[in-house]
């Protein structure tokens, strides 16, 4: 593995989230009491991005956000975390909102209203031969493509929300990251290049124009909320990955960084350096 954590670029969303925390998720028509109310940073892309600055790597971010109090509370959250803003567009329009409901076991349901997210443009953003890109779909397929069209260096997408992409953009990425839900709902991915599929408690694996080429166990840890823990692996998964780790290794680091986020209520959680779980891991393997 290199010694230095390479550089993220995360191309994305970026939302509040108003989280309510219940005993079990509604159903359709059904009002439920009791809950809890928080806001959170979220966002897939800002998540990503936080995610990316807390293990270590030089992450810089591309969004939205509105001209309003919220707005400015995710660039703070953000540069907190150690994440280059200033490409970070500030519009008329309000700052994105997520809608989430978690139930006590961590699963949720979530409603995006996209706001700023739904206006970026790429337009004046440049993009180094040498830079890794991070994608994914909450800020819309053309945007996807733009970047990934502009994008002269290692592209990644995660393909998510679920939906039907163009051969272009499949051809272009050198990783797909999904959930199993998602690869199953996107068949194209089966001829994609390289794939990484999270499979919840399952772990994790990878294949190769859909042949399985790796596979990793999950974490076994408490559940506190899952809303960021697609993104912080992630996150983990590009970092593991430039950084010379195998396939193996790879997956294994994101699923312990993906367990930790777990066990945390924030969208955005608290994560040590890549090294430490580069190194938890190899003492697990060893350990087995």
């Amino acid at each position: 593995m290199s010694t230095r954590t390479p550089a993220v670029t995360v191309v994305g969303s970026i939302n509040l989230d108003l989280i309510a925390t219940a005993e079990r998720l509604p159903t359709a028509g059904e009002t439920i009491g009791g809950a809890a109310l928080s806001e959170q940073p979220g966002g897939k892309g800002a998540n990503q991005a936080a995610a990316a600055a807390r293990l270590g790597g030089s992450a810089r971010m591309i969004g939205a956000v509105g001209s309003d109090v919220q707005g400015q509370r995710m660039l703070d959250a953000l540069a907190g975390a150690g994440v280059d803003t200033a490409d970070v567009a500030v519009l008329p329009q309000p700052t994105g909102t997520a809608l989430i409901v978690v139930d006590r076991d961590g699963e949720n349901q979530i409603v995006v209203c996209p706001g700023a997210n739904s206006h970026l443009a790429l337009d004046r953003v440049e993009f180094g031969p040498d830079e890794t890109v991070l994608c994914q779909l909450e800020v819309g397929l053309p945007v996807a493509l733009k970047a990934a069209r502009r994008s002269k260096g290692y592209f990644v997408l995660n393909a998510a929300p679920a939906m039907d992409l163009p051969a272009e953009l499949l051809e272009r990425c050198d990783l797909v990251i999904v959930n199993e839900s998602e690869y199953a709902l996107i068949p194209a991915l089966a001829q994609a290049k390289l794939v990484a599929v999270t499979y919840g408690g399952d772990g994790s694996a990878m294949f190769e124009h859909g042949r399985k080429v790796a596979e990793a166990p999950s974490v076994s840890v408490a559940v506190a909320n899952t809303v960021g823990a697609g993104d912080a692996f992630c996150a983990a998964v590009v970092l593991a990955l430039r950084s010379g780790l195998d396939y193996t290794q790879a997956l294994a680091v994101a699923n312990a960084v993906g367990g930790d986020a777990v066990g945390d209520p924030s969208s955005q959680p608290d994560l040590a350096q890549l090294g430490y779980y580069v190194g938890r891991t190899a003492a697990s393997a060893d350990a087995r």
